[in-house]
């Protein structure tokens, strides 16, 4: 089973949501979504939530450096189907000097109101220069773009 081990966080400013339908491309030969088009649900809100906090691609040429996927995990739990609405939820759940690992929940919204979840992700995000491709260290700006506590400097702080 995949979980964070912080699960959603309780601050909801921290968690990006992405509504969207599911249009006829998603679906497979079984008449459900594919695995294929929940990756690319996972990869797109990961996109929107970093274009949200002003860091495209082209801001990212120009810090040197870019997010690259190392591993994904999903847990499918119900399908989907043609014309049913989600929610995909997505935020950072923690990061290390060349990496983090992101947290996505793609949520069913009901016509009644109820919200069900219908897969988890967890990814891992490398991030590398551009002009080597060798891992580097998560510059502080990209860490405070997607609110995230500088480890380091907190608790060299909190140690003084």
């Amino acid at each position: 089973m995949i979980a964070s081990p912080t699960d959603e966080p309780t601050d909801p400013k921290a968690v990006f949501t992405l509504p969207m339908t599911v249009g006829d491309e998603a679906i497979d030969q079984l008449g459900h979504a594919s695995n294929i088009s929940y990756l690319q649900w996972v990869q797109d809100v990961a996109l929107a939530h970093s274009e949200a906090v002003g860091l495209d691609v082209e801001a990212y040429r120009k810090l040197g450096g870019v997010f690259v996927v190392r591993r994904h995990e999903i847990e499918y739990l119900r399908p989907v189907l043609r014309g049913e609405r989600l929610e995909l939820r997505t935020w950072i759940d923690s990061v290390f000097a060349a990496k983090c690992r992101r947290a996505t929940d793609i949520v069913r919204l009901g016509d009644d109101g109820k919200e069900t979840i219908v897969a988890k992700a967890m990814t891992t995000w490398g991030f590398i220069e551009f002009a080597t491709g060798r891992p580097t260290r998560i510059p502080d700006g990209i860490r405070l773009a997607f609110g995230q506590a500088l480890r380091k400097r907190s608790d060299e702080a909190s140690a003084s």
